[in-house]
């Protein structure tokens, strides 16, 4: 079984990608298959800071710092949160029913947001769509219900399927959007602009394979034996960024050094 989604990846039954990004996103012990969108829409209703749990994580093992890195949208005050991801990506599909209500719950000092990735015909009209929707603020209504329609009913192209830009728009005019419009959009030199920024951003941040979270363009997560355990690296990364930006000390956890050996003089 794949254990991620990545470049060059799109199709029936993808192979699980070599970089530790993937493998710390996909955990080989996650469910097989992903769980249907059976919640209405939710909306985001932040929740207070709480001490991350577990032990911190290790650099190098858990997570990797990005050299020069850069939030994808950075707000004053904010720390951000962005998980990579693809719409017809199985490993995302699986992830959503776990990072969906964590995100919503996070605290009002950070932002969370997608960036879909464009990894080759299947996904890239999905990215299109992606950002037509957070134009017209469709996202909370349509992420999951997308997700359950390609993954779960396969009522929409998923992997191995031809993509299919109008079928696509149709599902959105289902929540309000105007079906010509939204594929008048996807076509729009705006969209492109934003597909193109977002490739070059994940290029930057090293993400090969989705889903991975990049926390406040510093950090890489690469690390974690379940989603869960994935989402209590990025916990404690974020607590790492709000001392940072409290001015207290954010060293990242390493792993033990040896002891001396020598004399003392």
């Amino acid at each position: 079984m794949a254990t991620a989604c990545g470049k060059g990846t799109d199709t029936a039954a993808p192979a699980a990608s070599s970089t530790p990004a993937s493998t710390a996103a996909a955990p080989a012990n996650a469910a097989a298959t992903p769980a249907a969108a059976t919640t209405p829409a939710a909306t985001r209703q932040p929740g207070p800071i709480v001490p991350p749990q577990g032990p911190p994580p290790v650099l190098g093992t858990d997570y990797e710092e990005i050299a020069g890195g850069q939030p994808w949208q950075p707000e004053p005050g904010k720390i951000e949160v962005v998980e990579v991801f693809g719409y017809v990506c199985p490993a995302c599909a699986r992830f959503a029913p776990t990072v969906e209500p964590w995100h919503m719950k996070l605290p009002a000092d950070v932002n969370f947001h997608y960036v879909p990735a464009p990894f080759g015909p299947e996904w890239d009209p999905y990215a299109k769509a992606y950002y037509v929707s957070e134009q017209l603020g469709l996202v909370d209504k349509t992420h999951m219900a997308l997700i359950d329609a390609i993954h779960v009913k396969d009522t929409m192209p998923g992997e191995g399927d031809p993509p299919d830009e109008q079928k696509i728009a149709n599902f959105y005019a289902q929540y309000g959007a105007n079906a010509q419009q939204f594929l008048d959009m996807m076509h729009s030199f705006a969209v492109a602009t934003k597909v193109n920024q977002g490739r070059q951003w994940m290029t930057k941040a090293g993400v090969t394979g989705t889903p991975t979270i990049v926390v406040d363009g510093k950090y890489r997560v690469t690390g974690g034996k379940s989603y869960e355990d994935v989402l209590r690296i990025a916990d404690h990364l974020i607590a790492m960024e709000r001392a940072a930006m409290q001015g207290g000390a954010s060293a990242p956890a390493a792993a033990p050094a040896a002891p001396a050996t020598g004399t003392g003089g």
